[in-house]
């Protein structure tokens, strides 16, 4: 990709190909602040407010949500970026990122994620310090403890840094005003449980990355079967609590029905793995990883607008 100069792009923020018009710096906005990746925190963040609620939270709860953590999510991820640019640029899935190919100034992106990594927190912090304390717990397991300091030194990296993504689940709690609910605690711990399949699985197709980039993920440390039968650890451990959340009295058949379905698909897409622990299956097992979680959040959200549907008839 070509680039340009800067009196070529007189706002000082984006340096990308002269052509390229709007959708190429939308596509370059969505991959520096990953946007896929906050989505799918986002939807955690609604799936915690849809239990902490006990039934539909209100738009302006969701909007809340949605802002407040999607800001937060990306501001991280950007910051994520900034601080991999060097391993980002020796690995074959990450080179073509915007700072690495420098389609984004560093500085810009610096500032534009810490903006938003800040900005949300410290807004609603005078009325809701609960959804606060939790956007900013989020940000800090992702950025501080997981990219820093767990990421280049431990295996264990994304055991812990998948703490991140149950504090997105928590702030959903915290904005409808019920984090303590048992509930949105169980989706947390399953969330932080699913992390490592979901990563692992992709570090197994690209192990080859990660060891020249010199990450210390499982699959490099480890042979791939191992690597896999940690996987499914994880995956059974998260399947559990997925279905254990049915004795919550705010769910019942409409979430247990597809969650059981998801479920076993994603236990045998990993028994596949562990037979042949092959990109191909490596790849399967990603993939469904992400259609699992979604799907088990979005169970989780019409189970509990069922049955609170019900309690009124």
């Amino acid at each position: 990709m070509s680039k340009i100069s800067e009196n070529d792009n007189p706002a000082g923020l984006l340096i990308g190909t002269p052509t390229g018009g709007w959708r190429e710096s939308v596509r370059t906005i969505t991959v520096l602040f990953k946007t896929r990746v906050v989505t799918l925190l986002v939807m955690a963040a609604i799936g915690g407010a849809f239990l902490g609620s006990g039934g539909w939270p209100g738009f302006g709860t969701l909007a809340l949500v949605v802002v407040t953590g999607g800001l937060t999510a990306s501001g991280a991820s950007g910051l994520n970026q900034y601080l991999e640019q060097s391993s980002d640029a020796l690995m074959g899935r990450t080179r073509r990122r915007p700072l690495v190919t420098g389609e984004v100034r560093p500085l810009w992106a610096l500032w534009a994620s810490v903006v938003m990594v800040i900005l949300p927190p410290l807004i609603v912090l005078a009325f809701n310090p609960a959804l606060s304390f939790f956007l900013c717990l989020g940000a800090f397991i992702y950025v501080g403890l997981y990219t820093l300091l767990l990421k280049p030194r431990t295996l264990l990296n994304i055991v812990i840094g998948g703490a991140a993504g149950s504090a997105a689940v928590m702030s959903g709690g915290a904005a409808a005003g019920n984090w303590q609910e048992p509930a949105v605690i169980a989706l947390a711990l399953l969330v932080f449980l699913w992390t490592p399949s979901h990563f692992w699985s992709l570090a197994i197709l690209y192990r080859d990355d990660y060891a020249k980039a010199n990450v210390p993920m499982l699959p490099v440390q480890t042979t791939l079967k191992q690597a896999s039968w940690w996987v499914l650890l994880h995956t059974s451990a998260a399947g559990l609590v997925a279905l254990l959340l049915v004795f919550s009295p705010q769910l019942g058949l409409a979430y247990l029905i597809p969650v059981v379905v998801v479920t076993v698909d994603m236990l045998v897409r990993n028994v596949r793995l562990i037979r042949n622990p092959n990109p191909r299956n490596a790849r399967a097992l990603f993939l469904s990883s992400n259609i699992y979680l979604t799907a088990v959040l979005l169970a989780a959200c019409v189970g509990v607008m069922l049955h609170n549907i019900w309690s009124y008839l």
